[in-house]
């Protein structure tokens, strides 16, 4: 469990697993019990027993992405829960239903996951008790990828977009790096610089800080391409 800054009317926690380090992200709406579960990946295990024990009403499975690392605990989750909605982007469906294949790239074997039940869509906003995230379409690293932005652009859960100091990979298939960086510029650094970023991998960031720091993004920020 990593300790997780959030503001006052959400609850954030992280939870890294697995041989990649995916962070799984447990968010819980202030005070009440509703909360919802996002990319639980290896470190799902830990996150069932929070839920249990806190008696945790659990809203949704949302999924940024259908990268194994970022699925491969829907169904730890879900068996604690069997009919949580799990939310996911539609051109992220066909990564999703091999994610047995994409284990095999690495030399891993996976099961096949519970299939998502809804689908996520670009400008929507996803509501849980009096808590609220803005899906933004920030496709590149995946074909679906999307993030969730709190409506106040407090703070933003962006997956493999952007980490600290470095970008999502574009090498794998559906990649695509001007694509990427199209999102990065449109969806991630038009946010306000003090937006707090809860990547997929390693420790929390802001938009200032990778707008002013990061190497792959100083050089294009304001419109420049690759």
């Amino acid at each position: 469990l990593l300790a997780a800054v959030a503001p006052e009317t959400v609850k954030i926690r992280a939870f890294t697993g697995g041989g990649f380090g995916e962070n799984t992200y447990l968010v819980i709406c202030g005070d009440s019990s509703a909360a919802v579960v996002i990319d639980p990946g290896a470190a799902a295990a830990e996150v069932v027993p929070q839920i249990q024990d806190e008696g945790l009403d659990l809203h949704a499975i949302l999924l940024t992405h259908a990268h194994l690392d970022h699925i491969e605990g829907v169904s730890e989750i879900r068996a604690i829960s069997p009919d949580v909605p799990i939310w996911l982007h539609a051109d992220d469906q066909k990564l999703y239903e091999v994610a047995p294949f994409q284990a095999q790239m690495f030399g891993m074997t996976a099961t096949p996951q519970p299939p998502p039940t809804n689908e996520l869509v670009a400008g929507q906003r996803y509501e849980f008790d009096s808590c609220a995230l803005d899906v933004r379409f920030t496709p590149g690293h995946s074909p679906g990828h999307v993030i969730f932005v709190a409506p106040d652009e407090s703070f933003a859960l962006v997956g493999d977009v952007v980490f600290s100091g470095s970008i999502g990979r574009t090498d794998l298939p559906g990649g695509n790096m001007g694509t990427l960086m199209e999102s990065i510029r449109e969806q991630v650094l038009t946010l306000p610089d003090d937006t707090e970023l809860f990547t997929g991998h390693g420790p929390p960031t802001t938009v200032g800080q990778e707008r002013r720091t990061n190497p792959f993004l100083t050089q294009h920020y304001g419109g420049g391409h690759l």
